[in-house]
């Protein structure tokens, strides 16, 4: 075991126990293990360890050419692949001063908010399921499904969609695709009213979240949380309001922040309905871009076959369904390919808060915690 790990775990005691959770827990959403210690069903600490999925992503990045890199960044956040699509692309447009088209940043908000639904059903899908209640999960998918179907139609691809690109994205929207996706929307807006019956007040659902795993506002802001785990905690921050970035300064929506609905603010149950209401937002900001979206160009005309940026650094950041992505690129002004790469995530940041707030938990609750902060293997694992 990891010396590191046997410091943070300290004495055992012979009335305690020391468990492997994971790497292959059903429960912790890839591979990642917690060491837990514990005094039967209580955790006297759990100590995430990383580095399972490390794919030296970054230093790809630094190899292969600035449009070569796109489908790689697909791979940082699998669940949530346009986001680091257009955090990687906004890097490398800052670098080249490029100004996206209009219509190509209309579309780059449509193809992730639509990519925030689906990630954000899959989040409060599975952590229904990890808590037992396995027929939302069903509904969850039945919904993302379709939403797989019309991100294919757009771009052609279902999971890791390499759709943008550096000057706006790689197609235009297809004819009749708007209509089709008007007419989801509207039923999936009963279908979120149905998930609320279903799930979010349900009596056992409830009573398992209310109060548990609760991170103050301060805390999370210490620990560098961000996105929906962040406003959960009651912090009004939303990149897409508060440092916009495409076209986000046209739309009107909400940003949800926890209010303690049935327990104390930033507790789990917070961070699990934050994420129901923001994909209520995404709907209307859908709505709201198809409304507006105008005529032009996706893709910037004037974007050279071979990239090569003057020499500098930039640093890009969109507010993915996990919080805020930041790509730090640098230039080196003679070379087609970065000379250096680095990208900040939401999840890596969110292992850093388990540790301390595992003391006193159950071990059952551990599962809930974990499932409350959406984290995925590729972003702490880079």
């Amino acid at each position: 075991m990891d010396e590191l790990v046997i410091q943070k775990l300290g004495t055992v005691t012979d009335e305690e126990m020391v468990l492997n959770m994971g790497p292959q827990h059903p429960s912790t959403h890839g591979v990642i293990r917690f060491v837990v210690k514990a005094d039967g069903e209580i955790m006297k600490v759990a100590v995430p360890v990383v580095g399972y999925l490390h794919r030296a992503i970054e230093k790809i990045g630094e190899i292969v050419t600035y449009p070569q890199f796109m489908p790689y960044t697909d791979r940082a956040d699998y669940l949530a692949a346009m986001f680091a699509n257009e955090g990687y692309a906004l890097a490398v447009e800052k670098l080249m001063g490029l100004e996206v088209p209009v219509r190509g940043q209309y579309c780059r908000a449509i193809s992730c908010e639509l990519n925030r639904i689906a990630s954000h059903l899959i989040s409060v899908g599975t952590m229904g399921q990890d808590i037992g209640a396995l027929t939302p999960f069903v509904h969850a998918l039945r919904e993302r499904e379709k939403i797989n179907d019309l991100i294919e139609e757009l771009c052609g691809a279902r999971l890791t969609y390499n759709y943008h690109r550096v000057g706006g994205v790689a197609f235009d929207i297809p004819d009749g695709w708007i209509d089709e996706t008007r007419r989801f929307l509207d039923h999936f807006e009963k279908i979120l009213d149905e998930y609320d019956r279903l799930l979010t007040w349900n009596e056992i659902y409830v009573k398992r979240l209310a109060g548990l795993g609760v991170i103050p506002a301060e805390l999370a802001i210490d620990y560098g949380l961000v996105g929906p785990n962040l406003r959960a905690s009651g912090v009004d921050w939303d990149l897409r309001r508060d440092a916009p970035y495409g076209c986000y300064r046209d739309f009107q929506f909400q940003v949800p922040v926890g209010k303690g609905w049935v327990g104390k603010i930033g507790d789990c149950f917070d961070r699990y309905y934050v994420r129901i209401l923001e994909m209520r937002q995404s709907v209307a900001i859908l709505r709201q871009a198809f409304d507006k979206l105008p005529p032009g160009e996706v893709l910037h005309p004037k974007v050279p076959k071979k990239i090569k940026p003057a020499a500098g650094e930039a640093w890009a950041r969109v507010e993915s369904a996990r919080g805020e992505m930041g790509y730090y690129v640098v230039a080196d002004g003679a070379s087609e390919k970065a000379w250096r790469v680095r990208i900040r995530t939401g999840s890596f940041t969110a292992m850093g808060i388990i540790e301390p707030l595992s003391r006193g938990m159950m071990i059952a609750d551990l599962v809930a915690f974990i499932a409350s902060l959406d984290v995925v293997a590729p972003e702490i694992d880079r």
